[in-house]
């Protein structure tokens, strides 16, 4: 049975399990936060993304998206890895605007009765997330801007999941 979705009251309050913003997150209390709201689960599997500074040469990560879009696309994926996978609950947090070395950027999480279900969900979601989530990346420095691609290996992590069922 899945729990409750971000449109649903959880314990008087909409809980978003799906969020874009701009502000920096926790990733102990969000972890904790959602591993209460799973309810009865065996497994919690998550996986934390921060801001490298890439021996120096970056001062700053700008994100740029368009806002109803990206929610959309990332929600229809978050949809994907719950059909995909056994999960009860899965949370993705990703940040957008100006960020420095050292924050947190995505933070995926899945809860399921079993290990393997919730590792594969924060697995899936991270190879589309690195690849396919409608954001524009820039790292701004000493050197100047530098608009990023995905690199090569996330390419080819994100094209192996169509070869699995």
């Amino acid at each position: 049975m899945r729990s409750m979705r971000a449109d649903q009251l959880l314990g008087g309050r909409v809980e978003e399990l799906v969020r874009i913003q701009q502000s920096v997150f926790n990733p102990a209390d969000e972890t904790e936060r959602f591993r209460r709201q799973a309810g009865d689960i065996g497994a919690l599997a998550s996986f934390t993304g921060y801001v490298r500074a890439e021996d120096g040469r970056v001062d700053t990560l700008f994100l740029e998206h368009y806002p109803a879009f990206t929610e959309a696309r990332i929600g229809d994926m978050e949809t994907h890895a719950r059909e995909r996978f056994d999960v009860q609950d899965v949370l993705i947090i990703h940040r957008h605007g100006a960020l420095v070395p050292g924050e947190p950027i995505v933070l995926v999480a899945a809860a399921s009765a079993h290990r393997k279900d919730a590792i594969g969900a924060v697995d899936f979601l991270m190879d589309y997330l690195k690849t396919d989530a409608p954001f524009w990346k820039k790292e701004i420095g000493a050197a100047g801007e530098r608009w990023i691609e995905p690199r090569m290996t996330d390419v080819k992590a994100r094209a192996s999941w169509e070869d699995k069922p």
